[in-house]
């Protein structure tokens, strides 16, 4: 990545946490399924990283009500939403790429959120060797970047403008080049040598959504986002135009008025 988009410029975003909250059924889903594999029972210390507005955050400390939970995100407009609802739960505002706990935790839990932080090959091993012994690295990433709205979104900074000229600066472009995600076997071979059991799996999901624009709007609560804060006024509109025509042509609406949004994403669980 990119320090100046993502993890860097990612965090001087500011998130909506409302317009994020539009599709909270779709986001919550995968991370259930993660939970769902985390075989602990009695774990004492837990981290969720990227923790949003903290939905799954509160999830995990009913699911463990005698952990001390913790929910770590760089978004201080996410981590007041989620601080908004009373609760046991630690709120941390931290940059993961140089975060490290305080204390051994038995579970580093993470929905979709890993990958707005660069150098996985030292992130996700660092990472796992945080963790006690027997503690377990449950990690959910969405692998967007060959979905045809990202790919559009790509396509659209390279030639949307008029003319088919290019939108925005090259280190913009450059890094939305970026693949953010690896693929499953990088992620094995990271992980195995520090780990006991290693389950990885991928999962794609026939989203169906409604709404006028629905995908547009989806990208708009993540990727589209620092897109947008890289373009100035004028190729901020015209990127928009193009990119919502090319859109409607690739993801139609259906005769019941629904939009159908495929969308894969990654699941690792790791043991040590």
């Amino acid at each position: 990545m990119s320090p100046n988009l993502h993890q860097g410029q990612v965090a001087g975003l500011r998130w909506d946490p409302v317009l994020y909250r539009k599709f909270l059924d779709h986001r919550l889903r995968p991370a259930l399924e993660l939970l769902h594999r985390v075989s602990l029972t009695s774990p004492t210390v837990i981290y969720d990283l990227g923790c949003g507005s903290g939905h799954v955050t509160r999830l995990i400390a009913e699911r463990w009500p005698s952990a001390t939970v913790y929910g770590l995100d760089s978004s201080k407009e996410m981590l007041e939403e989620a601080a908004r609802e009373p609760g046991e739960v630690h709120w941390i505002e931290a940059d993961m790429r140089h975060w490290q706990p305080d204390e051994p935790p038995d579970l580093l839990f993470s929905n979709a959120a890993l990958h707005w932080v660069e150098a996985h090959h030292e992130l996700l091993p660092r990472l796992a060797r945080c963790l006690k012994p027997g503690g377990c690295l449950a990690v959910q990433m969405p692998l967007s970047w060959d979905a045809p709205s990202h790919r559009l979104m790509r396509e659209t900074l390279a030639n949307g403008g008029l003319n088919g000229t290019s939108l925005g600066t090259e280190q913009l472009q450059q890094a939305m080049a970026r693949r953010w995600v690896e693929d499953a076997e990088v992620y094995y071979d990271l992980l195995e040598g520090c780990s006991r059991s290693l389950d990885i799996w991928e999962t794609e999901y026939l989203q169906i959504l409604e709404g006028d624009d629905p995908v547009l709007e989806w990208v708009r609560g993540t990727w589209l986002r620092p897109v947008l804060n890289g373009l100035d006024e004028r190729e901020r509109e015209s990127f928009l135009v193009e990119y919502t025509r090319r859109l409607r042509a690739t993801y139609p609406v259906r005769a019941d008025g629904r939009t159908l949004y495929p969308f894969r994403r990654l699941f690792i669980v790791a043991t040590v």
